[in-house]
């Protein structure tokens, strides 16, 4: 028996220290940002909801098994709307390592590497849903609960000692999409999952997204707010006049569609509020105003240092034309598929208000529907109604869901807001305090390793939110563990960690 515990000891240490020796290997290469970079594999259904279409694509995932301690949970971090290359070292990786913690991280299916078809047309994009990535998730949870060589071993010693069987308890993250991901998730498959961190969540589908635009006047403030909505009035006066002038100005000579331009213009705007760095933008332009210098070439210069440059935007992604290319590429083919989601299922058009807005009136439904209708063909447009019968919008009926907003991200419109027991929701007041600060400080672009919550004009605002997280995280996890999970599949870890220590 004492034999047996040493052994099963060596290979546990053997399996966390080749994990060990794989993230020093990737720091050493230069992948500073991740904790891990070493991709998996696995096989993953098509067609969750099909009785007689088997087929499966490859789906990547990330381990990291460094913080694991024998018994803990493991986090889930879920992967949104983007190449996922890897698990990114942020506040998420401190929580594991506080409730020592096993970290994996699942690529949504199609992007990065995880596409199943070779093109993305119209056609094949009929398998991208937040259902189906839902259900990858269920699929993922339970293949990495009962992939390890410690189920072979547990088979055996369940059959020979009649050990108990039970599971690692599990917690879901994510932030943006992957937050109303994470929301869901807990929401649709509760037996699977202790709870949820909500970050940033945008679980409310909108059609005219009239909100979005709002708060971005309030986060500017009213004089960086003049200062924008004069830009907006000289541009739209200028592309009348000379268009070529004044795209070429923004370095977006390519964008024909002066619809794509608009987009673009507003956006630049949108990242300094969203992601944590108003100052960068407000106060070049409110300086502009004050001594009188032209404020579109003021916002230019922002939109082409900041927002092409350091923030790393692409026009391309504003180029309908490019929308349209149907070849994946694994970085360049996410905006394709992310319109393509907006476009059937969640909307989140981001429209001019009537009165008072910062974007142009041009930014309206009808550009939304005819970009949606221009790139993917007649008949593509978002039924946001179905979304939110389906999840509930900001009235979803779940439990153990944390939502967490920043007060001057104009997507916390789109998230709960409304706080109770079960669904706590935290609202992060600060100056800078936008997208998913609580698991990334401020300002969120470029990425602040570890969560650092210095450079927020109110760190003790998101110190007092994560207190609150890790407080929730640590009680929901305890009644997990006292009551036992909902099903009886075996656990990979505890089981032979509890073998071993009563030896």
């Amino acid at each position: 028996m004492k034999a047996l515990a040493g052994f099963l000891s060596l290979l546990l240490h053997l399996l966390l220290l080749s994990a060990a020796e794989s993230r020093r290997l990737h720091l050493h290469l230069g992948s500073s940002a991740y904790l891990t970079t070493e991709e998996h594999w696995f096989n993953q259904t098509l067609d969750h909801f099909s009785p007689i279409d088997h087929r499966q694509f490859k789906q990547r995932f990330y381990e990291f098994l460094d913080y694991y301690q024998d018994g803990g949970p493991i986090f889930l971090k879920i992967c949104g709307e983007s190449a996922c290359n890897g698990i990114v070292d942020d506040y998420i990786s401190v929580l594991a390592n506080k409730f020592g913690a096993a970290l994996v991280s699942l690529e949504h299916r199609y992007y990065g590497k995880s596409s199943p078809f070779k093109y993305l047309t119209t056609e094949n994009l009929r398998f991208l849903s937040s259902k189906q990535a839902l259900f990858d998730l269920a699929v993922f949870r339970q293949y990495y609960q009962l992939s390890t060589i410690l189920f072979v071993l547990q088979e055996y010693l369940n059959a020979k000692y009649n050990l108990s069987k039970v599971e690692n308890s599990w917690f879901v993250f994510g932030v943006s999409y992957s937050g109303a991901l994470s929301a869901w998730f807990r929401l649709k498959f509760p037996h699977l999952t202790c709870g949820s961190l909500a970050s940033s969540a945008v679980v409310r589908a909108i059609y005219n997204f009239t909100e979005f635009d709002k708060q971005i006047g309030e986060s500017a403030g009213a004089e960086c707010k003049a200062a924008l909505q004069e830009v907006t009035k000289l541009v739209d006066e200028q592309l009348q006049s000379n268009g070529s002038s004044v795209k070429k100005l923004f370095g977006a000579v390519l964008l024909k569609d002066d619809g794509d331009f608009l987009y673009l213009l507003a956006d630049a705007a949108v990242i300094a509020f969203q992601y944590g760095n108003p100052d960068v933008l407000c106060s070049p332009l409110v300086d502009a105003k004050k001594n009188g210098k032209d404020l579109v070439e003021t916002y230019a210069s922002y939109v082409k240092d900041y927002y092409l440059g350091q923030f790393g935007a692409s026009v391309l992604t504003y180029d309908q034309q490019h929308l349209k290319n149907t070849t994946p590429g694994v970085e360049e083919s996410a905006n394709r598929l992310w319109w393509f989601q907006v476009c059937t299922e969640v909307a989140y058009f981001q429209v001019a208000p009537q009165n008072d807005s910062i974007r142009s009136s041009k930014i309206d439904t009808r550009y939304h529907l005819d970009l949606c209708k221009n790139v993917f063909g007649e008949g593509i447009y978002p039924d946001v109604d179905m979304t939110n019968i389906y999840y509930g919008g900001t009235k979803i009926a779940g439990s153990r869901i944390i939502f967490t907003n920043g007060s001057q991200d104009p997507w916390r419109h789109a998230s709960k807001q409304t706080s109770s027991p079960d669904l706590p929701s935290y609202l992060i007041k600060c100056h800078n305090c936008g997208h998913g600060t609580d698991l990334r400080g401020c300002p969120q672009s470029p990425l602040n390793i570890e969560g650092n919550a210095e450079n927020c004009t109110s760190p003790e605002a998101v110190q007092k939110v994560r207190q609150q997280i890790i407080e929730h995280i640590d009680l929901w996890l305890s009644e997990c563990q006292s009551t036992g999970p909902d099903d009886d599949e075996p656990d990979l870890f505890m089981a032979a960690g509890r073998m071993i220590s009563s030896a």
